[in-house]
C-alpha cells in the first residue's frame, strides 16, 4: 500500500481525492457567502458565521479542511516537479495549444495564484473573525461589507475578489474533471460528459464569487 502511495498513479490519486474534498467545501462556502446578498440586516449570514466557529467545526472540520489544502498544494508540486523531470526536452518548445486547454497547460501557476488570493482571503475574514476579533466592527456582516465598500480601498478589494474568483474558475475548469479521471471514473465517454459539468461548475462558482463583492460594493 505505502508503495503504490508513493508512486506517480497514487501521488495522482491523493491529490485528486483533496483535491474533490476542496471542491465540496468551496460549493459550501459559496452557499453560506450567498447569505450575504440575501439579507440586508446580516443575521442570515452572523448565524452561518456564528456555526462555522462552533467548536466542533473549529477543531473538528477546519483541521481536516487545513489538512485537505495542505496536501493538496504539497503533491501538486511534487507532481509538478516530477512532471517537468521527467518530460524529454524536446517536448519544451512543441506546440500543446491543440491538444490541451490553456488551464490544463497553467494549473500550477493557477493554483499559485488562487493561493495568494486564499491567503489574503484568510488575513481578512478568518483572523479577526476566528482568532484576532472583530475589532471596532459590529459583526462578521459588518466587517466583510466594511471591506467591500470603505473608500479607495473598497474598490481595489472588490477588484482583488473579482480576480481571484475569475482565478479560481479557470483552476476548476480543468481540475474537476480531471479529478474524476484520476480516481478512475473518467472513461472516453464520461470524459466528455464530466468536462462540460466541470465548466459548468467552475462558471458557476466563478460567477458566484464574483457577483458577491461586486453586490456588497454598489449595492450594500
Amino acid at each position: 500500500m505505502s508503495s503504490f502511495l508513493s508512486s506517480s498513479i497514487g501521488k495522482k490519486l491523493i491529490m485528486s481525492l483533496s483535491g474533490l474534498f476542496l471542491v465540496l467545501f468551496i460549493l459550501v462556502h459559496l452557499i453560506l457567502n450567498s447569505f450575504l446578498m440575501f439579507d440586508s440586516t446580516g443575521e442570515l449570514f452572523n448565524a452561518g458565521a456564528h456555526f462555522m466557529s462552533l467548536p466542533i467545526i473549529r477543531f473538528g472540520l477546519q483541521p481536516v479542511l487545513a489538512g485537505g489544502f495542505i496536501i493538496h498544494i504539497i503533491y501538486a508540486i511534487i507532481l509538478t516537479l516530477q512532471n517537468q523531470k521527467a518530460r524529454p526536452q524536446k517536448y519544451a518548445s512543441q506546440d500543446l495549444k491543440e491538444s490541451s486547454t490553456w488551464s490544463s497547460r497553467n494549473m500550477f501557476v493557477l493554483g499559485g495564484l488562487v493561493l495568494v488570493f486564499i491567503a489574503m482571503h484568510l488575513m481578512h475574514f478568518f483572523v479577526p473573525i476566528q482568532i484576532t476579533g472583530l475589532g471596532e466592527v459590529a459583526s462578521d456582516y459588518d466587517l466583510v461589507v466594511a471591506l467591500f465598500t470603505t473608500g479607495t480601498m473598497g474598490m481595489v478589494y472588490t477588484a482583488l475578489y473579482v480576480l481571484g474568483a475569475i482565478l479560481l474558475g479557470l483552476h476548476l475548469a480543468h481540475g474537476f474533471w480531471s479529478a474524476f479521471q484520476s480516481v478512475g471514473l473518467s472513461n472516453s465517454i464520461w470524459r466528455a460528459r464530466l468536462e462540460k459539468v466541470g465548466y459548468i461548475y467552475a462558471i458557476f462558482v466563478a460567477a458566484g464569487f464574483t457577483i458577491i463583492p461586486l453586490y456588497l460594493h454598489f449595492f450594500a
